[in-house]
């Protein structure tokens, strides 16, 4: 099944037999609709205490879905049977503090019996809800990964690792803003509420055209710019570690789980609610 149509309505486990088959190696977003999406961050066990404390430092860029045992690839909490090793798109492996030039869709040869899996929420898990309100996601109406961007501002340090935050962009009509605000942050585990609306330079990104990581997305003249706490920043703090081995997924190819997004919303009004099966073409 390599049809994006068909793998948006696909359970997760079937898109994840895909990517396990090699019939899939792109981004994820949009693929699996309705089910949680999510970072991928694989270290030594030495370097497990202090990343795991890293993520509870800053939490709005790395919520912790689930941490495996040591040398365990399945992530037995929310995707029993998965591995981590075969079932992401694409993945980007670092040596030393060094990101290594190719990005692998198989990483049992690098698999040791020390290694660590920690799975980070993701936004691309609350664009359903948003999809579902009538709201457009640009970067899914394009056919793209979402654009990302290194900003100005540090986390969080422990240890070695430390780094800038990074962000995801969405633009949006100014009038549909509040909505967006409103929806997203009943999503806390998948990065919530936007860290901020509006000028990108106040982050410190100088061109919106010039993505550090996924695709550029048309932003028309009465858009407004959101930005969310974005799951790819543990990789710049991966750069500063120098860990012997490290494994993430690429940017914008996520590991889907079989937890269900609507899981992950908190109670909320009414009018705020969700409802996963009214699905209202943007």
């Amino acid at each position: 099944m390599t049809n994006p149509e068909q793998l948006a309505s696909a359970s997760a486990a079937t898109l994840r037999a895909a990517i396990r088959a090699g019939q899939w190696t792109g981004p994820t977003a949009g693929l699996a609709r309705g089910y949680v999406q999510a970072n991928v961050v694989i270290v030594p066990v030495d370097d497990a205490v202090d990343f795991a404390e890293f993520c509870r430092l800053n939490q709005r860029a790395c919520p912790l879905l689930e941490q495996t045992q040591r040398g365990d690839p399945e992530p037995s909490q929310c995707a029993p049977a998965a591995d981590l090793r075969t079932d992401v798109p694409r993945y980007r492996v670092f040596r030393n503090g060094a990101q290594q030039p190719d990005e692998p869709t198989d990483v049992r040869d690098l698999w040791r019996d020390d290694l660590v899996g920690f799975l980070l929420g993701c936004s691309f898990t609350f664009e359903n809800a948003l999809v579902n309100s009538g709201i457009s996601v640009r970067h899914l109406d394009q056919g793209r990964n979402v654009s990302m961007y290194r900003t100005k501002h540090a986390c969080k340090p422990v240890g070695r690792f430390a780094g800038n935050l990074v962000v995801s962009m969405r633009p949006f009509p100014a009038n549909q803003v509040d909505q967006v605000q409103a929806i997203t942050s009943l999503y806390p585990t998948q990065h919530g509420a936007p860290i901020h609306v509006g000028d990108p330079a106040e982050l410190g990104i100088a061109d919106l055209a010039q993505p550090d990581f996924g695709d550029a997305v048309t932003i028309r003249r009465d858009d407004v710019p959101v930005f969310w706490a974005c799951g790819v920043t543990p990789q710049l703090a991966l750069l500063n570690a120098g860990c012997e081995l490290a494994i993430t997924h690429s940017p914008g190819c996520m590991f889907v789980t079989d937890w269900k997004d609507v899981d992950q919303q908190l109670s909320c009004p009414a009018q705020l609610r969700i409802d996963p099966q009214s699905a209202v073409e943007p």
